[in-house]
């Protein structure tokens, strides 16, 4: 087993008892095999705001697993305690899957043990021209970004993020859900959907507005929001396939982010690792985790709070709704 699944097994069975345990499947290697799992806790109501929080969908960037991790020790300890959790999971639902693609985490693959990388293996093409093999490509499983055979049922552990998210969140109108990722930049960047056009998508209002509860709650927080398409486009976005599913079934607000964390910065700091293999993805050096692992506190702090008053940003008149599109596409497309 690896360091991550360890902590992760001794969560699950230490929070049993507050939340539902999602078994969604299994996945194998050559001699392991391990099941898919998630946790949710909250209101029961079908139509209750959600927040998800997922990670480990590359299985080199570690430290997005571990900081989903970290999320959920907290909140496990929250639970005996703090009374505001207790009374905010009354109305609404928090969703953890931290370790999305544990095959890829053991074999220290991006992707899983088939060789697909599971954010290029969504059934969705890209509208517009995707930067080659990076925006995903049939070509063979040895070269990163392998979508998949064509016509091929998404790999187990798409399939399994894709149910439990409908199961989850698919009737509710208020929902964010955050995929936490590393290795793009020098700074944390907050991606929000599309991935497969540059082109703007529908709740980008609310997006704008819950940007600015952010911006003016924690004026010195290190994020850099933006659409992920403004960096680049790819095909399979499996949170694009998500987003465009929800929106078939449900007229509410959707918003699909990703952490980007900004692994750049750390091998600017130390380039010897980046000739490691979690070098170029991960904080090597100790105190570099333990500074990741905190950082992101104040997001998952506002994030609890944004769902509990959903009303801030989930709920606008016509009026405020196309004002805020006007600012929107100011601000991030024009």
């Amino acid at each position: 087993m690896f360091p991550e699944w360890v902590q992760f097994e001794k969560i699950v069975k230490e929070l049993s008892r507050f939340g539902q345990i999602h078994e969604l499947g299994t996945v194998k290697t050559k001699d392991n095999e391990f099941p898919l799992i998630a946790l949710s806790f909250g209101s029961k109501d079908p139509k209750a705001p959600v927040l998800g929080l997922f990670g480990g969908v590359h299985g080199l960037e570690r430290i997005g697993a571990q900081v989903v991790l970290s999320m959920l020790q907290s909140f496990s300890e929250l639970l005996l305690w703090d009374q505001m959790i207790r009374h905010a999971l009354e109305h609404i639902r928090i969703m953890f899957m931290p370790i999305v693609n544990p095959t890829g985490m053991f074999l220290n693959t991006r992707s899983n043990a088939n060789g697909i990388d599971l954010m290029r293996n969504a059934p969705i093409e890209a509208l517009e021209k995707v930067t080659p093999l990076v925006g995903g490509h049939r070509i063979s499983p040895k070269i990163p970004w392998y979508r998949g055979p064509q016509n091929q049922p998404m790999e187990p552990e798409a399939q399994a993020v894709f149910d439990l998210s409908k199961k989850l969140f698919f009737e509710s109108k208020s929902v964010i859900t955050v995929d936490f990722h590393s290795g793009f930049g020098v700074v944390d960047r907050l991606w929000f959907p599309y991935a497969k056009t540059k082109d703007p998508f529908p709740h980008m209002a609310e997006m704008y507005v819950l940007k600015e509860n952010f911006d003016r709650t924690y004026p010195n927080h290190v994020y850099k929001i933006e659409p992920q398409s403004k960096n680049y486009t790819t095909h399979g976005d499996l949170w694009d396939y998500v987003y465009d599913e929800y929106q078939k079934v449900n007229s509410g607000a959707y918003l699909a982010l990703c952490l980007e964390m900004g692994s750049w910065n750390w091998v600017k700091k130390k380039p010897s690792q980046i000739f490691s293999l979690l070098g170029p993805f991960n904080p090597i050096e100790p105190h570099r985790v333990k500074r990741t692992l905190r950082r992101h506190n104040t997001l998952f702090e506002f994030l609890i709070r944004s769902l509990v008053s959903y009303q801030s940003w989930s709920t606008m008149s016509d009026e405020q709704r196309m004002k805020n599109m006007i600012r929107a596409k100011e601000h991030w497309y024009e």
